[in-house]
């Protein structure tokens, strides 16, 4: 794990730029060495990756754009690798998306080409506090813990979290193997790393491996390790996951995404807890719990041949299913609430609130991305939103489909007093704008003719090519 250090008066604080302009390197470092920080630079993220093997930083500004290791890339890795210095993403391509992703694996936050000194100092200095601060809250708490297993609360008061909380206790006891399903974005890991926190090998490591992100040929290495020449690009030896998860527990994934070829080598580790590195004979020997998750029907795998049916029943000794958030609306806003206070604390800004229409929305909301596009979401109205409190129309556009609509409601955006004439206009436009712009199918939607139609939206100033509404049928 690479930790900053601990700031004091006698450490300077320090500072790692990455960016692949010349230019940019030097100005930054310039203008923080004026502060008296010590600063480092790396031409590219797979240098700064090769520094931070040896050194650790207070805070690491990257640049976005970047060849090769992009810096999106470049904050996945630090993530994976528990960095706990505090990164500033410096973008001209800036983009709700980009800043978001950034700061949903672990940006403190962005700042945007061109910017001026003041504003590049301020920044750094909120960070600079905010990984003080961090730093004295986990020494207080115990300075030797092994935070890197530590597993993030799984909130909830419904009753399909209880239970859920109450099958991780029965289980995590055991040594036994865990297949962990439910849809994309419901929490599965953060159930994994719960089961591994409160078992016996809690002080122990806890080894993951994102399935999907390997092709089958990386994929035997990274599981098992290999040997020098084991392949073309196997210059020295490689430790795998398994290995490194001896005496702890190793959590797969997305497993159902592992390659047909590679799944009896799986199987065979799972029944005799041995296997051999890539291009070696000698048999190694690990004593690791196994945690497995997928978001796939892995019995309709099964059935079509693409996952073994042996290899199911090895994995699924103790199946355990995480509900959708559609299913415990009671937790929405406590979620909401508690992704909220995260965010203000990260960036440095008091939390959002929400108004009693937002979570009227938000309830009514099924959430098909589940808890991860609610972090997405709150993320993104805390960096974007000015304002105190976020109202429903702040959150109503970045609802998805056909649940957003239903989450609106009926008479999610009409008044008590409203006009007739009013609430024709409304339906008349929703309508239209449900069926693309489509006169014919909106008309015969709406009971009414495309001429009344036509002669409405007249009244209501659209011309005959006024945007989507003026699609003839």
């Amino acid at each position: 794990m690479i930790r900053a250090p601990q700031n004091s008066s006698a450490v300077k604080e320090s500072i790692l730029v990455v960016d692949d302009h010349a230019s940019a390197r030097e100005s930054m470092a310039h203008v923080l060495q004026a502060e008296g920080r010590t600063v480092r630079c790396a031409a590219s993220a797979v240098e700064a990756l090769e520094l931070l093997e040896k050194k650790s930083f207070d805070v690491i500004i990257t640049d976005m754009k970047m060849p090769g290791v992009s810096g999106l890339e470049f904050i996945r890795r630090l993530e994976q690798r528990e960095c706990r210095s505090q990164i500033v993403m410096v973008t001209a391509y800036a983009s709700v998306a980009s800043a978001v992703e950034a700061m949903r694996h672990g940006a403190f936050d962005y700042i945007e080409k061109p910017f001026d000194v003041d504003t590049l100092e301020e920044l750094v200095g909120r960070a600079l506090r905010f990984g003080e601060n961090v730093s004295r809250s986990e020494g207080a708490a115990n300075s030797n813990a092994a935070n890197s297993n530590a597993a993030a609360p799984l909130l909830g008061a419904s009753p399909a979290m209880e239970a859920l909380r109450d099958r991780i206790q029965q289980v995590a006891s055991t040594a036994e193997t865990v297949l962990i399903t439910g849809e994309s974005g419901v929490g599965k890991e953060l159930v994994a790393r719960a089961i591994h926190a409160s078992s016996p090998r809690h002080a122990e490591t806890l080894v993951s491996l994102n399935c999907p992100a390997l092709s089958p040929q990386l994929m035997e290495s990274e599981l098992f390790g290999h040997v020098p020449g084991a392949f073309t690009s196997a210059e020295s030896a490689r430790v795998g996951r398994f290995e490194l998860a001896d005496k702890g527990s190793i959590l797969l994934d997305e497993i159902s995404e592992i390659d047909l070829s590679l799944q009896a080598k799986l199987l065979r580790v799972l029944q005799e807890r041995t296997f051999e590195r890539v291009g070696d004979c000698q048999t190694m020997h690990v004593d690791v719990r196994v945690l497995a998750t997928t978001n796939r029907d892995i019995r309709g795998e099964v059935e079509a041949g693409r996952f073994r049916e042996d290899l199911y029943y090895r994995l699924a000794v103790v199946p355990l299913d995480v509900p959708p958030l559609r299913e415990r609306r009671s937790d929405i806003i406590l979620l909401c609430e508690h992704c909220l206070q995260n965010v203000g604390q990260r960036i440095g800004r008091p939390p959002r609130a929400l108004s009693e229409n937002a979570k009227d929305l938000l309830t009514g909301y099924d959430w098909p991305g589940n808890v991860r596009e609610l972090d997405n979401i709150m993320t993104r109205s805390s960096v974007l939103h000015s304002a105190p409190e976020i109202d429903a129309d702040d959150l109503r556009p970045w609802l998805m489909g056909e649940s957003a609509d239903a989450a609106r409601g009926p008479t999610a955006s009409l008044k008590v007093g409203a006009k007739l004439h009013e609430m024709e206009r409304m339906l008349i436009e929703s309508t239209l704008e449900k069926l693309d712009g489509h006169r014919g199918k909106t008309a015969e939607a709406l009971g009414i003719g495309v001429r009344t139609l036509a002669n409405k939206l007249k009244s209501y100033g659209y011309g005959p090519r006024d945007k989507s509404l003026a699609r003839a049928a």
